[in-house]
Protein backbone atom coordinates (compact mmCIF):
# COMPACT_ATOMS: atom_id res chain seq x y z
CA UNK A 1 0.00 0.00 0.00
CA UNK A 2 1.67 3.17 -1.24
CA UNK A 3 0.08 6.63 -1.50
CA UNK A 4 -0.67 7.97 -4.97
CA UNK A 5 1.81 10.53 -6.29
CA UNK A 6 -0.17 12.84 -8.59
CA UNK A 7 -0.74 16.59 -8.78
CA UNK A 8 -4.21 16.30 -7.25
CA UNK A 9 -3.01 14.17 -4.35
CA UNK A 10 -0.06 16.52 -3.80
CA UNK A 11 -2.55 19.34 -3.15
CA UNK A 12 -4.41 17.09 -0.70
CA UNK A 13 -1.16 16.45 1.18
CA UNK A 14 -1.01 20.12 2.16
CA UNK A 15 -4.19 19.35 4.19
CA UNK A 16 -2.57 16.21 5.75
CA UNK A 17 -4.74 13.97 3.51
CA UNK A 18 -3.20 11.10 1.57
CA UNK A 19 -4.84 9.02 -1.18
CA UNK A 20 -4.38 5.23 -1.30
CA UNK A 21 -5.73 2.71 -3.82
CA UNK A 22 -7.42 -0.04 -1.79
CA UNK A 23 -9.37 -3.26 -2.32
CA UNK A 24 -13.06 -2.94 -3.14
CA UNK A 25 -13.85 -5.06 -0.07
CA UNK A 26 -11.72 -3.05 2.40
CA UNK A 27 -13.60 -1.24 5.18
CA UNK A 28 -12.66 2.13 6.63
CA UNK A 29 -11.52 0.53 9.88
CA UNK A 30 -9.26 -1.93 8.03
CA UNK A 31 -7.77 0.89 5.94
CA UNK A 32 -7.06 3.05 9.02
CA UNK A 33 -5.43 0.14 10.85
CA UNK A 34 -3.24 -0.77 7.84
CA UNK A 35 -2.02 2.83 7.37
CA UNK A 36 -1.28 3.24 11.09
CA UNK A 37 0.74 0.01 11.21
CA UNK A 38 2.71 0.59 8.01
CA UNK A 39 3.64 4.27 8.43
CA UNK A 40 3.52 4.67 12.26
CA UNK A 41 1.05 7.59 12.14
CA UNK A 42 -2.31 8.38 13.75
CA UNK A 43 -5.32 8.40 11.42
CA UNK A 44 -8.14 10.83 12.27
CA UNK A 45 -10.48 10.35 9.28
CA UNK A 46 -11.00 7.97 6.34
CA UNK A 47 -13.19 8.76 3.34
CA UNK A 48 -13.65 6.24 0.53
CA UNK A 49 -14.50 6.63 -3.12
CA UNK A 50 -15.47 3.97 -5.66
CA UNK A 51 -14.75 4.86 -9.27
CA UNK A 52 -16.93 2.82 -11.61
CA UNK A 53 -15.21 1.25 -14.60
CA UNK A 54 -15.92 2.82 -17.97
CA UNK A 55 -17.75 1.05 -20.78
CA UNK A 56 -15.41 0.04 -23.59
CA UNK A 57 -16.17 -1.39 -27.02
CA UNK A 58 -14.43 -4.49 -28.28
CA UNK A 59 -14.41 -6.52 -31.46
CA UNK A 60 -13.28 -10.05 -32.15
CA UNK A 61 -12.37 -9.42 -35.76
CA UNK A 62 -13.42 -7.50 -38.83
CA UNK A 63 -16.70 -9.36 -39.40
CA UNK A 64 -17.51 -10.35 -35.81
CA UNK A 65 -20.28 -8.58 -33.93
CA UNK A 66 -18.74 -5.91 -31.66
CA UNK A 67 -19.65 -5.85 -28.00
CA UNK A 68 -19.38 -3.72 -24.90
CA UNK A 69 -17.49 -4.59 -21.75
CA UNK A 70 -16.56 -2.68 -18.59
CA UNK A 71 -13.22 -1.83 -17.05
CA UNK A 72 -12.68 -2.79 -13.42
CA UNK A 73 -14.06 -0.60 -10.64
CA UNK A 74 -11.44 1.08 -8.43
CA UNK A 75 -11.65 2.14 -4.79
CA UNK A 76 -9.58 4.94 -3.26
CA UNK A 77 -9.24 5.93 0.39
CA UNK A 78 -8.64 9.55 1.43
CA UNK A 79 -6.84 9.22 4.78
CA UNK A 80 -6.43 12.30 7.01
CA UNK A 81 -3.64 12.19 9.59
CA UNK A 82 -3.29 13.79 13.01
CA UNK A 83 -1.57 17.20 13.13
CA UNK A 84 2.21 16.78 13.06
CA UNK A 85 2.17 13.37 11.31
CA UNK A 86 3.23 12.96 7.69
CA UNK A 87 4.16 10.33 5.12
CA UNK A 88 7.04 10.75 2.67
CA UNK A 89 5.66 10.26 -0.83
CA UNK A 90 8.18 12.03 -3.05
CA UNK A 91 11.46 10.53 -1.88
CA UNK A 92 14.40 11.39 -4.09
CA UNK A 93 17.25 8.89 -4.05
CA UNK A 94 20.51 10.20 -2.68
CA UNK A 95 23.00 11.08 -5.38
CA UNK A 96 25.97 8.77 -5.15
CA UNK A 97 29.13 10.28 -6.54
CA UNK A 98 31.76 8.05 -8.02
CA UNK A 99 35.40 8.23 -6.96
CA UNK A 100 36.29 9.97 -10.22
CA UNK A 101 33.69 12.70 -9.65
CA UNK A 102 34.80 13.14 -6.03
CA UNK A 103 38.45 13.65 -7.15
CA UNK A 104 37.36 16.17 -9.80
CA UNK A 105 35.33 18.16 -7.24
CA UNK A 106 38.22 18.12 -4.77
CA UNK A 107 40.69 19.29 -7.44
CA UNK A 108 38.32 22.10 -8.43
CA UNK A 109 37.96 23.19 -4.79
CA UNK A 110 41.77 23.13 -4.32
CA UNK A 111 42.26 25.18 -7.50
CA UNK A 112 39.73 27.79 -6.32
CA UNK A 113 41.41 27.90 -2.87
CA UNK A 114 44.81 28.48 -4.57
CA UNK A 115 43.43 31.45 -6.50
CA UNK A 116 42.07 33.04 -3.34
CA UNK A 117 45.45 32.83 -1.59
CA UNK A 118 47.21 34.81 -4.37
Amino acid sequence: MEPRATEKTYLEQTKRTYVFPVSLKASKQEIAKAVEEKFNVTVTDVRTLIRNGKKTKFSKGKHAYPGITHRQDKKFAYVTLKEGNSIKVFEEPEAKTSAKEAKAEKAKADKNAGKENK
